[in-house]
């Protein structure tokens, strides 16, 4: 069996949180995305759990390079 580490997900709409555990459970991120909507309908506990996870979760590992980077980290080479 294949050890899984949560992390989030660069298939995101605001941090990757609901991706990232979508993929750590393998189940539809829409499906996840609903939970938290309810969570935030139904009390507002959504937002806080959302808020804690997108804190304590790692980023990816193949992260977007315009969402993490700053421009000085990025080099490009001449040719």
């Amino acid at each position: 069996m294949k050890n899984k580490q949560l992390k989030r997900s660069n298939d995101r709409i605001l941090a990757g949180v609901a991706g990232g555990l979508a993929e750590h459970f393998n189940i539809d991120p829409t499906l996840v995305r609903i939970v938290f909507i309810l969570l935030v309908a139904l009390g507002g506990h959504g937002m806080i759990i959302y808020a804690i996870l997108w804190f304590i979760m790692p980023k990816p590992d193949n992260v977007v390079a315009d969402e993490y980077y700053n421009a000085e980290d990025i080099k490009v080479q001449d040719a």
